[in-house]
């Protein structure tokens, strides 16, 4: 009994850290033309941190093109959403990275936002209400067609780049001062956070227009296989599956079906439906040997797919804000530690917080203010404070 207990508070925490959402995402095609970042599709949507809460903002659901982990052309979808304040020149974009949500399409943050139900809209609002313009990727395979590349950093943070780009060359927000001469902040927690990241580091090579200002990125899961280590047999066990799948739906020559039991393989099924809370108190406290017939992460072919969503191996070119809880259950402090040493050592300018105590709701509670303080410095042009030594 209590184990179940403390599965269904993790779940809760997880779901309140990394946002739940509602039903309804609409589904775009692929498309071979055009460049990354331009605009599919468009149509007005509504932004509602809680039901019904006003919020006076516009919002556009959009489709865009960005660029899969093997560097194939793909849509993806998201929400752009600007403060109706009247201003017309160049305001801040942050491009914002959610945490985890689950693999089913209903799970993306799109859908929730009209309903009142993604519950990262409570710090996305805590952005637009200073002024600034957000760009809310949906990531790869969350409502468009395909299975959700979760935790392949690749495409994760290509995607949170095309997503800034995308918002730029909307024309409604470009009425509204989101402009090629608007600074870009990039955001993210946990899963965002591993986004968040892979943005910094991709920036240089993948979107230099882009004039990116920092990065506030918090919670990062910066070594998947030490991450899942750490998971296996504990409350976050199910996150290890649902990896499992967004590796594989990246990377199908992996064949996960090869190594799932009958079990695994209706645990995936399940996953694939369903949202963090649900997945999260389904798989609590497994063992990966519960859902397969050979473990992949013992395989070569895993191990390097997986070792290529690690970070710390390129150079943020702009300043970043790192964050993590000394505690945290799911991503463990000393990864986060780790990512701050690679960082550094490559020369970034990187500022490390360590929030004593905290949990990973924690965490993303407390980090979060201090964090948007810190993009604010960035877009003022105030200097920043490297405690890289």
């Amino acid at each position: 009994m209590h184990r179940r207990a403390t599965a269904l508070t993790a779940a809760a925490a997880v779901t309140l850290s990394l946002g739940l959402t509602g039903a309804g995402a609409a589904s775009a095609g692929q498309t071979e033309t055009g460049s990354p970042g331009d605009i599919v599709t468009s149509a007005p949507t509504s932004f509602h941190p809680l039901p019904g809460q006003p919020t006076n903002t516009r919002a556009w659901h959009i489709t865009y093109r960005s660029t899969t982990a093997k560097g194939t052309p793909n849509t993806v979808s998201g929400t752009v959403i600007v403060p109706k304040d009247g201003k017309q020149g160049p305001r801040p974009l942050v491009t914002y990275a959610v945490g985890t949500v689950g693999l089913g399409d209903s799970c993306a943050p799109s859908a929730g936002f009209p309903k009142g139900t993604t519950m990262e809209a409570n710090l996305i609002q805590q952005l637009t209400s200073r002024g600034w313009a957000v760009a809310v990727t949906d990531y790869e395979g969350l409502g468009t067609p395909g299975d959700h590349t979760y935790t392949v950093g690749r495409a994760e943070g290509q995607a949170v780049l095309d997503a800034a780009r995308a918002a730029q060359r909307l024309p409604g927000a470009a009425e509204a001062g989101v402009t090629e001469d608007s600074p870009v902040g990039i955001m993210g927690y946990s899963q965002g956070g591993q986004a968040s990241s892979w943005a910094a580091e991709l920036h240089r090579s993948y979107a230099p227009e882009l004039q990116v200002k920092g990065t506030a990125t918090g919670g990062v899961p910066a070594d998947l296989l030490k991450v899942a280590d750490a998971n296996n047999g504990n409350v976050g066990a199910g996150l290890i599956l649902m990896a499992a799948v967004g590796q594989n739906a990246a990377f199908p020559e992996l064949h996960l079906e090869n190594y799932l039991n009958d079990k695994g393989r209706k645990y995936v099924d399940f996953m694939r439906n369903n949202c963090v809370v649900v997945n999260t108190v389904a798989g609590a406290f497994k063992k990966i040997s519960d859902f397969t017939v050979k473990n992949p992460l013992y395989e070569a072919d895993w191990q390097q797919r997986l070792r290529a969503s690690n970070l710390g191996t390129r150079k943020p070119d702009a300043p970043v804000y790192l964050y993590h809880g000394t505690v945290d259950e799911l991503i463990p402090y000393a990864v986060g530690k780790q990512l701050r040493a690679d960082w550094c050592a490559k020369g970034a300018d990187v500022q490390w917080t360590s929030i004593p105590l905290g949990e990973h709701i924690v965490g993303v509670m407390v980090g979060s203010v201090p964090a948007a303080n810190w993009l604010a410095d960035r877009f003022a042009g105030k200097p920043t404070h490297n405690n890289c030594g």
